[in-house]
C-alpha cells in the first residue's frame, strides 16, 4: 500500500512576547520532533491579522519567533523555517478550502466564539475563516502530523474534516488523474489526495496556565506580566515571577490525584515536569510533602538553568538581522517549491485553468 511520507508541520503566531507556555507546549516539542521527522516550522504572520490588521512591529515579531526557533535548537539547514506570507499558496489553498468547508463548521469553533464574544456580527470574516487558513497551512505540504496544544485540537479536527470532504467531493477526478494515495482512516483503507493529519499531543506540560490564575491559560495578552515567564526574561525576573506565583497553603501531595482541585499547584508541578523532562508522578515523588517555600526556589533554579541559555542565544541571533532574514528567505524558497507542487495538483483536481 502506498502512503504519505511522514511530515510534521506547525506554526506560531508573531503576536506578543513568547513565554514559557509557548516553549513547553510547542517549541520544545518542535525541537524533539526534528530528530526523527522531516519538519516544516512556520511563523504564521497572516494569522496574526485576524487579531489586528495593522501591526507596527509585525516584522520584528516575526524575527523574534524565528530567533526563538533557532535558539531552542531547530536546525534550519535540515528542516524548513519560514514565514507564511512569503508563500502565496497558503492564501490560495485557503480560498479553495473556504469553498469546501461549511459555515456551520466554522461557527462552532470554540476559539471563534471566545474571541468574537457576544458581538459576533461585528467579528471579521478572517476570524471566522481562521481554521480554514490553518487547514491550508498544514495540507499545503500534505503534512501527516501536527504538534498542537489542547486548545488547537478542535481546529485540527476541522482540518481533518476539510481534507476528508475534499477527498470525497473530488474522488473521481483524483482517481482519473492518478493523484490518489492510499491511507487508513479508522479501520478503512481509502484513497485521497490530502492526508487525514494526526495530532501530536502529550508530555507532562502540554498546557501551561497563568502564574496568577491556575484556571486560565498562560497568555501573551494577559495585562499582568507576572502571569507569565517570557523567554526573554533575565534570571532575576524569572525567579521573582515564580516566587510571586499564586499557590495555596497546603504542602505538595505525594500523588497526582492529590492535585485535584488545586489548579495553581498542578500548574507549577506541570511546569517543573516539563522543564525537567519527567512525569508529574516523579516530581511529586521527589517533592511530596514539601511546602511551596521550598518547591518554588527549586523550580526557579530549574527554569533559569533551562531558559536563560535560550534567552541569551535569542538576543545574540536577533542582533544579526541579516542572518534571521536569510533563514526566512531560504526557508520560504524551499516551502514555496513544495507548495506550488501541491497547488498544481489541486488546481488540476478542481478544474482551474493553468498555463
Amino acid at each position: 500500500m502506498s502512503s504519505f511520507k511522514p511530515l510534521v508541520f506547525s506554526g506560531v503566531q508573531p503576536t506578543g512576547n513568547l513565554h514559557l507556555g509557548n516553549y513547553l507546549g510547542a517549541i520544545k516539542k518542535f525541537v524533539a520532533l526534528q530528530d526523527t521527522n522531516d519538519c516544516i516550522y512556520c511563523v504564521v504572520d497572516l494569522h496574526s491579522l485576524t487579531a489586528q490588521l495593522v501591526h507596527d512591529d509585525l516584522e520584528d515579531q516575526t524575527r523574534q519567533i524565528t530567533a526563538a526557533f533557532l535558539a531552542a535548537g531547530i536546525n534550519p539547514k535540515k528542516h524548513i523555517v519560514f514565514n507564511q506570507s512569503r508563500v502565496m499558496q497558503h492564501a490560495e489553498l485557503a480560498w479553495i478550502f473556504n469553498c469546501v468547508a461549511r459555515i456551520g463548521w466554522m461557527s462552532r469553533m470554540t476559539q471563534f466564539k471566545d474571541k468574537a464574544g457576544k458581538d459576533r456580527e461585528n467579528a471579521s470574516l478572517g476570524l471566522l475563516a481562521y481554521p480554514s487558513l490553518m487547514a491550508a497551512d498544514i495540507l499545503l505540504y500534505r503534512a501527516t502530523h501536527v504538534p498542537v496544544g489542547e486548545d488547537q485540537k478542535q481546529h485540527l479536527e476541522l482540518t481533518r474534516d476539510i481534507a476528508q470532504k475534499f477527498n470525497n467531493d473530488f474522488s473521481d477526478r483524483i482517481a482519473a488523474k492518478g493523484l490518489g494515495v492510499e491511507m487508513k482512516v479508522g479501520e478503512e483503507i481509502v484513497r485521497g489526495y490530502f492526508p487525514i493529519t494526526e495530532p501530536v499531543i502529550g508530555g507532562p506540560a502540554a498546557r501551561i496556565m497563568s502564574l496568577r490564575d491556575g484556571s486560565k491559560k498562560m497568555s501573551k495578552s494577559d495585562p499582568s506580566d507576572l502571569s507569565r515567564i517570557n523567554l526573554t526574561d533575565d534570571a532575576d525576573t524569572m525567579a521573582k515571577k515564580i516566587k510571586k506565583a499564586k499557590t495555596d497553603p497546603d504542602a505538595l501531595p505525594s500523588e497526582v490525584k492529590g492535585l485535584e482541585g488545586r489548579p495553581e499547584a498542578e500548574n507549577l508541578v506541570g511546569i517543573y515536569a516539563g522543564l525537567a523532562d519527567i512525569s508529574k508522578e516523579q516530581v511529586l515523588k521527589d517533592f511530596g510533602g514539601t511546602q511551596f517555600s521550598v518547591f518554588k526556589p527549586a523550580l526557579a533554579e530549574l527554569a533559569v538553568a533551562k531558559l536563560a541559555p535560550i534567552a541569551g542565544e535569542m538576543r545574540r541571533i536577533l542582533a544579526d538581522r541579516a542572518y534571521v532574514d536569510g533563514v526566512l528567505s531560504d526557508g520560504g524558497a524551499k516551502a514555496g517549491a513544495l507548495a506550488e507542487a501541491t497547488m498544481k495538483d489541486v488546481r488540476s483536481i478542481v478544474g482551474l485553468q493553468q498555463g
